[in-house]
């Protein structure tokens, strides 16, 4: 096979059967070091939100709101889920992925001409002639984001979240300073276009330099029909999903403006902003353990349930703490300018509570191969959340958030049915599962928004906020140990972050 890359030892990045002699060690290992990149990159993110939001207007974020529809949409294209099924596939071989690779680019490099071709319709749609420029200067980044699609697979197949931490957190702070830099000097919403372009190239460049596999031509008989299969089934998925849940940023730029989706869109962004530094480690090793597991049900399960034990203790009592105390932490993070959020924000609540264990639907969907059911399940769902959509944007960003936020409980009790149907998995053991945090996380956020009305002392924000933070660990804790079992629990949660913490230090 000719190759138009130097010639290394790829062979490497394709066995796995070497991962199950320490998936344990291995996972831990791996949550050690994907937790300690997500929590730098959480640091980033909310000080560049605290940061921007002073030296910018709302305007200008609602500018980007616009633009990030169609760019995020146009990305889902640069993927076609190709980089999960190389994570999922049991065999694969370098002709596979060599094929996939230019696959992925050839996509990312027709959709970023697309992309900009269609730019001046963007414009006209929200009647905002800079969205032409904005989003021009956004498709360059398609282009390297398909450069990286298998090379980042590769990495993830074998486990190594060492290099991809580091690639992100670097990747995340020049994008950031970049922002900031150009929002001092008076960049306005182009300091935003900036943070994502920077952060797309160095993203590139650190991931081609950690995986030293290099493509070989594609070969046309390469046996990669079921993975092309595999992700068309998700990138189907992906794309009537991303469509149903960015319809909420289309309705609201298109029918009340820049400013009203400003404001929905920093609420959505703070919202869900921890459970993702929660839910993106977590995934990135239970993803490719759970694809290693999937011809043992009984292991499988029981990874599966400590791994939704694990991000559910830690992403619910984070989000009942953000509902208790939505006006101080907006007032902390975002400044006067930005109360009108609050409201915005406790309607997302609910959301971002499901949002903490939702993700373990796509864990069973794309670990056992079955993301056919992933994709008419997405129809279905997309389907009743333009419904909600259409209905709550008569009453602006607040309605639209009451609509979206309310309805999740439903979504997410369906979505878990269907999924486990055909599966070693069980509802009822995932609500026994669940109970322990959940009770406590909801009781605690009603415990401490009585006690704050009770005892009002007018004290100053900071140190308001960091004393009910105080009760609330208390209360939260304090339901878990005298509820039944509730202690036992608490311990072996609190052994496996002490395991996690323990591995990251000896890195």
């Amino acid at each position: 096979m000719k190759k138009i890359f130097p010639k290394v030892n790829n062979q490497k990045y394709f066995c796995t059967d070497h991962l199950k002699k320490d998936l344990k060690g291995r996972s831990v290992r791996g949550g050690a070091i994907t937790i300690a990149a997500q929590a730098s990159k959480f640091i980033l993110q909310m000080g560049s939100t605290v940061i921007l939001a002073r030296l910018l207007a709302p305007e200008d974020f609602g500018l980007i709101g616009m633009v990030a529809v169609v760019i995020g949409f146009a990305g889902l294209f640069k993927d076609l889920g190709l980089s999960t099924a190389t994570i999922q596939k049991a065999q694969i071989d370098h002709e596979q992925v060599s094929t996939l690779f230019w696959i992925n680019f050839a996509i990312s490099c027709a959709t970023a001409l697309v992309v900009a071709v269609s730019s001046p319709f963007v414009a006209w749609f929200y009647g905002e002639p800079r969205l032409t420029w904005i989003t021009l200067a956004l498709t360059s980044s398609f282009i390297f984001g398909g450069l990286t699609v298998q090379h980042q697979a590769l990495l993830r197949r074998q486990m190594n979240f060492t290099s991809l931490a580091k690639i992100e957190v670097i990747s995340m702070s020049i994008g950031v300073l970049g922002a900031i830099v150009s929002a001092w000097y008076g960049g306005g919403y182009w300091a935003l276009v900036i943070m994502q372009l920077a952060i797309a190239v160095t993203n590139a460049i650190g991931v081609w330099i950690a995986c030293k596999w290099r493509p070989s031509l594609p070969v046309q008989n390469s046996n990669i029909r079921s993975m092309l299969a595999f992700g068309g089934n998700l990138t189907g998925f992906n794309i009537v999903n991303f469509f149903s849940r960015n319809l909420d940023n289309v309705l609201i730029g298109q029918y009340w403006g820049a400013q009203q989706l400003g404001f929905y869109a920093q609420a959505y962004k703070l919202v869900l902003l921890p459970i993702v530094q929660i839910n993106t480690p977590i995934t990135s090793v239970a993803l490719p353990a759970l694809s290693s597991l999937q011809a043992e049900p009984q292991k499988y399960c029981r990874y599966y349930y400590k791994a939704i034990l694990l991000i559910s203790a830690l992403g619910m009592p984070i989000i009942g703490f953000l509902f208790a105390c939505a006006d101080k932490v907006i007032l902390m993070l975002l400044g006067e300018q930005w109360l009108g959020v609050v409201p915005i924000f406790q309607f997302l609540m609910p959301a971002a509570f499901n949002a903490t264990i939702g993700v373990g639907i796509g864990w069973v969907y794309q670990s056992l191969g079955r993301v056919d059911r992933q994709l008419r399940w997405g129809v279905v769902a997309s389907i009743l959340n333009i419904i909600f959509f259409v209905i709550g944007v008569r009453w602006g960003a607040i309605g639209v958030a009451a609509a979206y936020g309310l309805s999740r409980p439903l979504f997410l009790v369906a979505g878990f049915t269907y999924c486990y149907k055909g599966t070693p998995l069980r509802l009822t053991e995932l609500a026994k599962t669940l109970f322990l945090p959940a009770f406590a996380s909801i009781g605690a956020a009603i415990a401490l928004i009585g006690i704050d009305r009770l005892l009002a002392f007018g004290l100053n924000n900071a140190i308001a906020l960091v004393i009910d933070l105080i009760l609330y660990s208390l209360l939260y804790f304090g339901i878990w140990i005298v509820i039944p079992n509730g202690k036992h629990t608490l311990l072996e949660i609190l052994q496996i972050i002490k395991a996690l913490k323990q591995k990251r230090e000896k890195i």
